[in-house]
C-alpha cells in the first residue's frame, strides 16, 4: 500500500504495518489507521518516530519510547480499559508516548498521562488516560537547571 506521508512523501507499506485505533486518537477520533514511520539512514532507532495516518497525509504525529524519556516508566491501567485491543502477551505491548515539538525545541514536552498502547500481534492500539498522578501531560524533555 502507498501512503502518501507528511514528512517522508510516498511510501510503500505493508498492510501488516498498519494500526488500528478504534478510538481513534483524542481529538481526532475520526481518523482510525495509522503506521509508524522513521528515518531509518542512521545506525541506531531515532529518539522520535512519527505516528502516520494512512488516510490523512497532514495528519502525522511525533511520538517516543517512553523508556527513553523515564527509565521506570510503568502506567498504571485498568486491565478492563485494555479490551479493546485484545489480548496479548507483554512482549507484544508497544507504548509510545505523544510529543509536542514548538518551534523553540528547548520546550519540547511528551505526553506521559496519554501514552499510545498498541498489540503488536494483531495492530490494534488505544490511547489511555493512566491512574498515575505523578505523570503529567506536558512533560518537558529539557529540563531547567536551575
Amino acid at each position: 500500500m502507498k501512503v502518501d506521508s507528511r514528512y517522508f512523501g510516498e511510501v510503500e507499506i505493508e498492510d501488516s504495518k498498519i494500526i488500528h485505533f478504534e478510538q481513534g486518537i483524542f481529538g481526532f477520533e475520526e481518523y482510525k489507521d495509522y503506521t509508524i514511520l522513521y528515518d531509518n539512514e542512521g545506525e541506531e532507532q531515532p529518539f522520535f518516530s512519527w505516528l502516520q495516518c494512512v488516510t490523512e497525509k497532514a495528519l502525522a504525529f511525533p511520538i517516543v519510547n517512553p523508556f527513553r524519556v523515564k527509565e521506570d516508566y510503568n502506567p498504571i491501567v485498568e486491565d478492563a480499559l485494555l479490551d479493546a485491543i485484545g489480548t496479548c502477551e507483554t512482549e507484544d505491548l508497544l507504548v509510545f508516548l505523544l510529543a509536542t515539538v514548538p518551534g523553540d525545541v528547548k520546550k519540547t514536552s511528551v505526553n506521559m498521562k496519554a501514552p499510545l498502547i498498541i498489540n503488536a500481534a494483531n495492530r490494534q492500539g488505544i490511547q489511555l488516560i493512566v491512574e498515575n498522578e505523578d505523570y503529567e501531560i506536558k512533560h518537558m524533555l529539557v529540563q531547567d537547571e536551575q
